[in-house]
């Protein structure tokens, strides 16, 4: 910069004072050059890559969501299955880990290690109700 020019003190502290190498406006003809930013493009641009970035977090925290609907509903089943097993006749305590056969014989139900298909040709109840495993939880987990 040419140091002959009176610079009014107002205006001093706006202008760019630095080394000439990282000026923002070139200083000499050899200077780089300097194009002009098509101010629109860079919103457009900004704003696609905001909105992509925005509906990629919202789609991760809607799968998120479903997750944890589908593992809610989950431990609603079990409670409901709980429940149901642990109003059964009940003759022995249930073993953690261990299958179980759940059964209806009339307005009864029964809690019993045997299968179904270990009865042999006669179920000795009206239907079998569901099989499920203890947890260690002491809820019951359904097994398909």
């Amino acid at each position: 910069m040419d140091n002959d020019i009176e610079i009014d003190p107002l205006k001093k502290d706006a202008l760019y004072q630095g080394p000439d190498k990282f000026s923002p406006i070139p200083l000499s003809i050899s200077s780089p050059k300097i194009n002009p930013v098509d101010k629109r493009l860079v919103k457009a641009n900004a704003f696609e890559t905001m909105q992509h970035q925005a509906n990629q977090q919202i789609l991760m925290l809607k799968k998120q969501a479903d997750l944890l609907l589908e593992q809610a509903r989950q431990i609603e089943e079990r409670l409901i299955i709980s429940q149901r097993i642990y109003e059964a006749d009940l003759n022995f305590e249930p073993v953690i880990g261990t299958v179980y056969h759940v059964y209806e014989k009339k307005d009864k139900t029964i809690l019993s290690l045997v299968a179904p298909m270990e009865w042999g040709s006669k179920l000795p109840f009206d239907r079998h109700v569901c099989s499920a495993r203890l947890l260690a939880d002491k809820s019951w987990e359904l097994l398909k």
